[in-house]
């Protein structure tokens, strides 16, 4: 399955930041990015298992926003 989440991570530095932990929670079964250049920030998750929740969670706590989209 492929999650489509806005988020409010701004800069490549921030991403740096998160790295660790989106990888500690996704692999190795999950592939992730950033599209920075969207007006939405979006992360984009291949994963096997819904991981929505895992995720908003995760960015809650580095202080960023995230919500999937349809």
């Amino acid at each position: 399955m492929i999650f489509v989440f806005k988020t409010s991570v701004k800069t490549k530095k921030q991403i740096k930041a998160i790295k660790p932990s989106l990888n500690q929670l996704l692999l190795p079964n999950a592939k992730w990015n950033f599209d920075l250049e969207d007006h939405d920030k979006i992360l984009r998750i291949e994963a096997e298992e819904d991981i929505v929740l895992r995720v908003r969670h995760l960015l809650s706590i580095h202080n960023f926003h995230c919500e999937e989209l349809d």
